[in-house]
């Protein structure tokens, strides 16, 4: 429970930092400041989780795949 855990928060943390790379470097109090008022794709503040949660199944995927033929 705690790995995924782990790869959840990994997963959220490089997607923040691959689609907000600019915001981060130019202004990033002022961009964590504005995280309540953001308005992705109409998801509000949930938008980290919802786009995380998206990533993680499509990356359980084939890790369950994997493990499934390893164990055999």
């Amino acid at each position: 429970m705690k790995k995924e855990l782990l790869i959840f928060v990994v997963i959220i943390i490089v997607l923040t930092i691959i689609f907000h790379y600019k915001e981060l470097l130019e202004y990033p109090i002022q961009h964590i400041k504005n995280f309540p008022n953001s308005g992705a794709y109409g998801l509000g503040i949930f938008h980290p989780l919802i786009f995380g949660a998206f990533v993680y199944i499509i990356l359980l995927i084939p890790r369950a795949i994997f493990k499934l033929f390893k164990r055999k």
